[in-house]
């Protein structure tokens, strides 16, 4: 069974189009659109279920309308519409664009700083600001992090862990680390 931790959202299925099975598909990122596949994953109660791709026709750069094996009218299609869109995050080159990084790619991987210190783990990715920012958890703690190649010294994808060295004064661990 395939875990949250073994995939990577790359979009959202939208509404059917035509009476054929098809149905839009919106990635997050032009880059997503790119990667060769044969299945996407659709997260159906919290299960990631493989959808056999029949046919992809890309509209735009960052939209397509898809066609599932065993997908063959509108009703059926429907059932699909507003499901995220997901693959292996081994599918996934993780410097698939050096200009605009996926951070994404990071969620569930553990930050270590410079200190040794585990900060935690991160939760989301904030791009809503100027700065992307690491959403870092660790039981009650919350800590926002810059997510710059400045700070990751080095990313081990094997145990999901970045290490990074990070500005005294940004994170007030306490005493408790």
């Amino acid at each position: 069974m395939i875990t949250k931790d073994e995939v990577l959202k790359i979009g959202k299925l939208q509404k059917p189009y035509g009476i054929k099975g098809e149905i839009s598909l919106v990635f997050d990122k032009p880059v997503y659109a790119g990667i060769d596949t044969e299945f996407y994953f659709l997260d159906i109660d919290r299960i990631f279920v493989p959808f056999l791709i029949e046919e992809i026709t890309f509209i735009t750069d960052t939209g397509a309308r898809v066609k599932f094996e065993d997908v063959n009218d509108e009703t059926e299609a429907a059932r699909f519409a507003n499901l995220y869109v997901f693959l292996l995050r081994k599918q996934v080159p993780e410097n698939l664009d050096e200009e605009n990084p996926d951070w994404d790619f990071f969620i569930g991987y553990r930050v270590i700083d410079q200190h040794n210190r585990d900060l935690g783990t991160i939760e989301s990715v904030d791009m809503a600001t100027l700065n992307v920012l690491f959403i870092v958890k660790q039981a009650k703690e919350e800590y926002l992090i810059p997510a710059t190649d400045d700070f990751i010294t080095r990313v081990n994808d094997e145990q999901k862990i970045i290490c990074m060295n990070l500005p005294e004064g940004l994170i007030d661990t306490g005493s408790n680390l």
